[in-house]
């Protein structure tokens, strides 16, 4: 493809984005047509206003913040391991996350010393979760420092992912029923209870991880023609994999703090983008994967909605939905999907 096939593939992209982010607004249980939308946003107090700036706009942001993310960090994880189905959680961020929110949900309800300590504040999901996905970070971290290829570094993300899965299992076995419905709400993902405060705070985290990602493009480029390869040029493999893995952590664990462990998008964009831009520069894929999968999270949150009701559906179960059969189509379709 030239330059000018690809600037044509990112308006697209850019346009679909644009197109689903209006719809998101616009789209809900309550109908505010675009005209209203504007005025609303720039005039006096309404309910279509309140309605607008508390729930409808800081739901479309966080879509777009947590699609960008978690499709960057999916097309990290597969460049680096060179494993097209690998994602943004193969390093066990999100399990470790998980592990800490069953911990808050679970024990704070069995101890009223330590849910009043911890559980006393809206931000105590997304601390437990930051903490928990952190530890399993710092741990996956130390372990990249010795560990000389990318597969054992998989091999001990995914048993690390184990270890504490099965320890959130033990949890909800012993816990109460209320508060399995607790942690299995979150489970399901949600992107429509993020605060302001908790969307700068996002969006920071977000942006940090994405700069990182694009100035690291030129090793991922190298890192596509193998590890060998990569030294044999002259790269700092320990350095650069160390740049990709805090990369994605700060993405998929940022991401998993504020809406908890969303499914299938960190897998599906980066194969879905390479379909309309079958592309190896990863300069044209980080932008590209940002705009798919913002505009994926955003289709999903919308079929999710269930226009013109009330009732809600899990944004997993959407996410699942459409990630699972583009996966099974690429691998039907090609037979031996490349990275």
């Amino acid at each position: 493809m030239n330059h000018d096939t690809y600037w044509k593939a990112g308006l697209t992209l850019s346009m679909i984005l644009i197109i689903l982010f209006v719809m998101d607004i616009v789209v809900g249980s309550v109908h505010i047509p675009i005209k209203e939308v504007v005025s609303s946003l720039w005039g006096e107090s309404t309910t279509s206003r309140d309605i607008l700036l508390q729930f409808r706009l800081p739901k479309a942001i966080t879509c777009v913040l947590a699609g960008g993310a978690l499709a960057t960090g999916g097309l990290l994880m597969q460049t680096l391991f060179r494993n097209p189905l690998a994602g943004p959680d193969v390093l066990g961020l999100s399990s470790g996350a998980s592990l800490m929110v069953a911990i808050l949900i679970f024990v704070s309800q069995a101890n009223s010393k330590f849910g009043l300590l911890f559980f006393n504040t809206p931000w105590s999901i997304a601390i437990g979760a930051s903490i928990g996905g952190g530890l399993v970070f710092l741990l996956i971290i130390s372990i990249a420092h010795y560990v000389r290829d990318n597969t054992s570094l998989l091999i001990i993300g995914l048993m690390v992912s184990a270890v504490t899965s099965s320890l959130v299992s033990v949890l909800q076995y012993l816990g109460k029923a209320e508060d399995l419905q607790t942690f299995m709400i979150w489970t399901l993902g949600n992107v429509g209870s993020t605060s302001w405060n908790e969307l700068a705070v996002l969006a920071i985290i977000v942006l940090t991880g994405v700069a990182i990602a694009y100035l690291s493009s030129k090793s991922l480029n190298t890192w596509l023609l193998g590890e060998n390869y990569a030294q044999g040029l002259g790269m700092n493999v320990t350095r650069s994999r160390f740049l990709i893995v805090v990369s994605t952590g700060l993405l998929t664990g940022s991401v998993t703090a504020f809406c908890g462990p969303i499914a299938f998008v960190g897998l599906a964009v980066p194969h879905l983008v390479r379909l309309i831009i079958p592309a190896t520069n990863h300069k044209i894929l980080i932008p590209a994967v940002i705009c798919g999968g913002a505009s994926l999270l955003l289709l999903c949150d919308l079929l999710a909605q269930l226009p013109g009701s009330t009732q809600i559906l899990p944004l997993n179960a959407i996410t699942s939905l459409i990630g699972a059969p583009v996966v099974i189509w690429m691998i039907i379709k090609s037979k031996r999907i490349r990275v």
